[in-house]
């Protein structure tokens, strides 16, 4: 008797849970409304500054991340990949390097491992994790539209499986809140 009131309880549970969430690839928590995010900035590869709210318009996937951690080197392969799929004029993966010694450790790692789909950003001040409330690496956060937060996902992710590109395009047509 005791087992089946805990299979009751269990689905009870299970079938509670927000038809979002369900949507959702494993691992990435989805927020129950859009967060508003601070204007973030840091350095593209070529010297310029940009901000967050330069990116609006389009749907962002921010992955903080560093040359020496060894998640994030492994899922890299996988950010390229998926800007490859989807990367334009309303998708981009912005993978941004914390590496204190910038470009001269972002460079020849994205040669080491053949990255060629994803511009080089870097936090050149050092400030985006904690401004972001990131406090381990990897982090991405989902980023909509209007430049909210709609969810994030901490530690590694295989970023081009096909349930993360099929929800990731429903959010890119999704569209914008009036």
């Amino acid at each position: 008797m005791k087992s089946l009131a805990f299979a009751l309880s269990a689905l009870a549970l299970l079938t509670a849970a927000p038809a979002r969430a369900e949507e959702a690839p494993q691992n990435l928590v989805l927020d129950e409304r859009p967060k508003p995010l601070p204007n973030v900035h840091f350095r593209v590869e070529k010297g310029k500054s940009l901000g967050l709210l330069d990116l609006r318009g389009k749907v962002v996937v921010l992955n903080l991340r560093a040359t020496w951690c060894i998640p994030c080197r492994k899922e890299m392969p996988t950010l390229d990949r998926l800007q490859a799929e989807l990367g334009g004029p309303t998708f981009e993966v912005v993978a941004l390097s914390i590496d204190r010694s910038g470009m001269k450790a972002v460079d020849p790692f994205f040669r080491e491992i053949g990255i060629t789909h994803l511009a080089r950003y870097l936090d050149t001040g050092g400030g985006a994790a904690g401004q972001l409330g990131v406090f381990g690496l990897p982090t991405t956060i989902l980023i909509d539209r209007e430049g909210r937060e709609l969810g994030r996902l901490v530690g590694p992710a295989e970023w081009d499986r096909a349930d993360m590109i099929e929800f990731l395009r429903k959010v890119i047509t999704r569209k914008p809140a009036s």
